[in-house]
């Protein structure tokens, strides 16, 4: 596997735009518009949130029930949620403007919206934006940056990414376009991540690695604990790679499987790291724990507990923080049998072990501390089972941010 430059572009087939239809903000790009040659099989998964935005039920449907997509049009400033059946008319309307346009039946188009919970789309300005995406849609990198620079809400920069496999002797590309920085708390699992590859390979098999990826990537991030009523993660496959179709239990099966799992952790890690006023990313790394659930569990816990994502903002190495998380987590251990350290800037530094804490230099833990990428690395001693978790610090500027949101 190798990086390459770009990102929802990369993969032969495929058309991006970005463009300003004056939503919510003014002087930006706030629509976007995924395009492929060839029709696509999707998998998906989305927010675990009773309240769903209808973007979410629509996009569902489609990935259950329609033959092929083939088109995805994103909004941000208005996240179309609480909108009742006019939400999900919107989405209707949405898509079949869009498929009128690009010769599509209306079940072949996605949707997609991220920003204020409550308000109706303006669709004069939906259908306006959607003609200047058609037409200014292009398979080069600058139209899938622009396409990743149009989705973000408070995101302080787009997260793009493409990476290239070989196939059966064929090149195959996988790109990704995420947003998400405040309300990151998935469990399908506002975050939406949108992957296109050029692969050949089953709706079936696909789902599979989908459903598979989800648990070790996207909900394994948090910003602030709150999950989004928009929380959408898609993968659509258009097969123009021309490569031998990828078959469950197989080699080709194992490389793609690993690519894709690439980009999201990826994605997901870019996703953390710019929360809402962040500093710092922060990635707790749970080890030897008894079971790979309880694994997940813990290293999700830390990384969740604001007295812990504070406490990094502050640069303070108080370590209590981190095991109360642990052990309000449900998840079984000993605290008198395990270890904590800190690392970060190729150093490491032990701060507890077998129940009490042990002496360590304050100032080399701050400077860690202090890191824009922080390591927490939990020792459970009651098994052999891993899990990684994402998360950042805490910082005033997150209140200030979500303070005057929608105004």
């Amino acid at each position: 596997m190798k990086i390459i430059p770009g990102g929802v572009t990369a993969p032969k087939g495929f058309e991006a735009a970005g463009v300003e239809a004056a939503i919510k903000y003014e002087n930006r790009k706030d629509m976007a518009i995924l395009y492929s040659e060839k029709p696509c099989v999707a998998a998906g998964t989305f927010t675990s949130n009773v309240v769903k935005a209808a973007p979410v039920k629509w996009d569902k449907k489609l990935c259950e029930e329609s033959p092929f997509v083939q088109a995805l049009v994103v909004n941000t400033g208005i996240a179309n949620a609480g909108t009742g059946e006019d939400g999900m008319k919107c989405c209707l309307d949405t898509a079949k403007e869009a498929a009128a346009l690009l010769s599509l039946p209306e079940s072949a188009v996605l949707v997609g919206s991220t920003g204020v919970i409550g308000p109706l789309l303006p669709m004069d300005r939906i259908k306006a934006g959607i003609r200047k995406l058609v037409k200014s849609k292009a398979h080069t990198p600058e139209a899938g940056s622009d396409a990743a620079a149009a989705i973000m809400t408070t995101d302080t920069h787009p997260k793009e990414f493409a990476v290239e496999i070989a196939i059966g002797g064929k090149p195959v590309r996988i790109g990704a376009m995420s947003k998400g920085s405040g309300m990151i708390h998935p469990n399908m699992c506002t975050m939406l991540s949108y992957v296109v590859t050029d692969a050949v390979i089953s709706k079936e098999a696909l789902t599979a690695l989908v459903k598979e990826d989800v648990l070790d990537t996207y909900n394994m991030i948090s910003v602030d604990g709150d999950t989004s009523t928009n929380d959408t993660f898609l993968v659509l496959a258009n097969g123009m790679a021309e490569n031998p179709e990828i078959l469950p239990g197989t080699p080709d099966y194992e490389v793609f499987r690993k690519a894709l799992f690439a980009v999201n952790e990826h994605q997901a890690k870019a996703l953390a790291g710019d929360g809402e006023g962040a500093k710092a990313l922060i990635e707790c790394v749970v080890m030897n724990a008894d079971t790979k659930e309880h694994a997940r569990t813990l290293a999700r816990s830390v990384i969740s507990s604001s007295l812990t994502k504070a406490a990094v903002f502050g640069h303070d190495a108080n370590w209590g923080r981190i095991l109360c998380a642990l052990g309000y987590s449900g998840a079984p251990f000993d605290p008198e049998k395990m270890e904590l350290s800190y690392e970060g800037g190729g150093k490491k530094i032990l701060i507890y072990r077998d129940g009490r804490g042990v002496a360590f230099d304050e100032e080399k833990a701050s400077a860690i501390l202090s890191l824009p990428e922080v390591r927490i690395l939990a020792d459970m001693k009651c098994g052999i089972e891993t899990a990684t978790a994402w998360g950042c610090d805490l910082t005033y500027d997150y209140v200030r941010i979500n303070g005057d949101y929608r105004s």
